[in-house]
């Protein structure tokens, strides 16, 4: 049985498509026509994520839903065939807007680690990029105030923490029960850990939080480094933050220090929502979004 026979169709209707990343297969809903709206998925999450979103916006919109190498419908190597690794990250999701032609006004919509892969694409290509949406996540180093969660601290640094990730799915099956303050329908917990059945599957959830940057020397480092110095080219780019408030990693300091960057930016707190505020918030985002893209049309 594949991914896409364990998820039902009334949850996640689309014809997927694949193209080459460097030799590997790279999955992607393409969805809609007219101003391509991108919206890029997290930890451990994948296209899925945005499956109300793309039914509410493909009317009017191009809306691109890729899932990163690793994740969701896309391959899933082994570190001898792949760089599990923020900077290859952002190199895959160049080469797809390239190869999918998804030409200038991009709106990025970005979620968890895809805020970091998003900002550090928009920073090589600031001209490409006309609106940003982003929700629960993060663009530059953590304040020191702010300590990595004992559970992600477990995964990143020890043996124990990696091999319960790998062996018994507990990232993704724990953030399908934590990160929403209203506990989602058994089907779609399970969709959202559908493509990350077995013990190889899962090595892409593992080396996403091992890739967490704290110091000088990681290897994701420099690359949010020079994301964060570069946010302030963005002052004037039509910004919108969608916030749930009750996110144990990235909460209203996270939010705040947004604001500090971009204090022109629209921002939207949902005090009842979690990490996964597209869940939570799942009837006002969409209209949140439309409401934001049509009053700052491309000039």
């Amino acid at each position: 049985m594949t991914v896409s026979d364990r998820v039902p169709r009334s949850l996640y209707p689309f014809e997927g498509h694949r193209i080459d990343i460097g030799g590997h297969a790279y999955h992607y809903l393409d969805e809609g026509s007219g101003e391509p709206l991108v919206m890029l998925h997290g930890n451990p999450t994948w296209s899925f994520y945005y499956r109300d979103l793309v039914k509410a916006l493909r009317d009017r919109h191009r809306t691109l839903v890729p899932d990163h190498i690793g994740c969701g419908l896309s391959d899933k190597p082994s570190d001898a065939e792949y760089r599990y690794t923020l900077c290859q990250r952002v190199d895959d999701l160049e080469l797809f807007l390239d190869k999918v032609d998804a030409g200038d006004g991009l709106t990025l919509i970005l979620h968890d680690w895809g805020g970091m892969i998003g900002m550090a694409y928009a920073i090589r290509h600031p001209e490409r990029v006309k609106r940003l949406v982003l929700m629960n996540t993060a663009a530059f180093h953590l304040p020191e105030v702010m300590k990595l969660p004992a559970a992600l601290w477990s995964v990143r640094n020890t043996r124990l923490g990696a091999y319960c990730v790998q062996r018994f799915n507990l990232f993704c099956r724990g953030a399908s029960w934590l990160c929403t303050v209203k506990r989602l329908p058994k089907e779609v917990r399970d969709a959202y850990c559908a493509p990350y059945e077995t013990f190889d599957d899962r090595l892409a959830t593992l080396r996403f939080v091992q890739d967490i940057p704290l110091a000088p020397g990681d290897p994701a480092y420099d690359t949010v480094s020079v994301v964060e110095a570069g946010l302030e080219r963005f002052r004037e780019t039509p910004i919108l933050l969608l916030w749930g408030l009750k996110d144990f990693v990235f909460g209203e300091p996270v939010l705040e220090i947004f604001e500090r960057h971009w204090p022109h930016a629209e921002v939207h707190r949902f005090p009842q929502a979690g990490h996964y505020v597209l869940e939570d918030a799942r009837h006002e985002i969409p209209g949140l979004i439309r409401s934001f893209v049509a009053d700052h049309p491309l000039s």
